[in-house]
């Protein structure tokens, strides 16, 4: 089984962070790459959804947004009542891996792609589908917290940010324009996409050696919870990829979206919404270890799920 190239960019910049290397990415490179990648997802998947009648992708849609809202009911409990976190804590952790992360879709989608395994073009709807409901949800669990639920501030943050304003962006201009109209525009948004996610993973691995220190102070049971949890939704991925009847690379690439956790817009989020949670726990978790465990292990395993599950319901 072939390993993606571009995650040797993540390990490289993991293993600088780790020698304390001066290597830095500027700023202003870093915020254009992101965007550049917000757009390219979006555009790709746009031009995916024109192909197809969107009352096909309606259904689907629902239910993979319902069975997800499973992943944070579950999380909250285990973190809380198992692990002894304070509630506000907890809701906030639960939020993260209820939402989504769009670096590691995009490294999963690069990995089927060498593996040329096809997936439904359509899976970036699920994406902007799956970034925010978990963080309403992470909020209703922590209401008992006693802190005030500013609802519009959450929603205006969650829905004003920039991932949701370039993914829905992207995938509208690309869904309005379809292949033809976004041809002139491949060599940039579609040819140098690789190149652009492989800086970006150099940035995340120094950006994770960072947050080791984190994780050290949060306890084992933070670090196995946020190993297990993540191979616990792709299974719920995959079940739920089998109900909707998507191929084998769509059930990998929904497994791989309900395993990751959200480390850009969950946090700003929860910044507003739940104040008195302690970031460095929620980023710890699913920046310092659920992010490179997936992109190291956990994509190849959730394509094999995908693969042992085919037409088991």
């Amino acid at each position: 089984m072939p390993f993606e190239p571009v995650i040797f960019f993540f390990i490289l910049g993991l293993l600088a962070g780790i020698i304390r290397s001066d290597l830095k990415i500027p700023g202003v490179l870093y915020e254009s790459i992101s965007i550049f990648l917000l757009l390219a997802i979006g555009l790709k998947g746009g031009i995916e959804l024109a192909k197809v009648p969107l009352s096909s992708v309606a259904g689907p849609g629902l239910v993979v947004v319902l069975a997800a809202a499973i992943i944070p009911l579950v999380a909250f409990p285990v973190l809380h009542r198992i692990g002894r976190l304070a509630r506000a804590d907890a809701a906030s952790i639960a939020a993260h891996y209820g939402s989504v992360s769009v670096v590691t879709f995009a490294v999963a989608a690069s990995y089927l792609l060498r593996l040329d395994e096809p997936a439904e073009g359509y899976m970036v709807v699920f994406l902007v589908l799956l970034e925010f409901p978990a963080l309403v949800l992470g909020v209703v669990l922590a209401r008992r917290s006693g802190g005030d639920t500013r609802w519009g501030h959450l929603l205006h943050e969650v829905f004003s940010g920039k991932s949701i304003v370039l993914l829905v962006g992207g995938l509208l201009i690309g869904w309005i324009a379809g292949a033809d109209g976004i041809k002139p525009l491949d060599r940039l948004f579609l040819d140098l996409f690789k190149g652009m996610l492989a800086f970006f993973l150099l940035e995340m691995g120094l950006v994770v050696a960072s947050r080791l220190g984190d994780l050290r102070r949060a306890g084992g049971f933070l670090i196995a919870f946020a190993v297990a949890m993540p191979v616990f939704a792709a299974a719920l991925g995959v079940v739920t990829a089998n109900l909707i009847d998507l191929s084998v690379g769509g059930a990998a690439m929904l497994a791989t979206l309900y395993a990751s956790a959200s480390y850009i817009a969950a946090p700003a989020a929860m910044r507003i919404a739940i104040p008195e949670a302690n970031p460095a726990l929620s980023i710890g978790a699913a920046l310092g270890v659920t992010f490179p465990f997936n992109l190291l292990i956990g994509i190849p395993l959730y394509h094999e799920m995908a693969i042992r599950f085919e037409g088991v319901l």
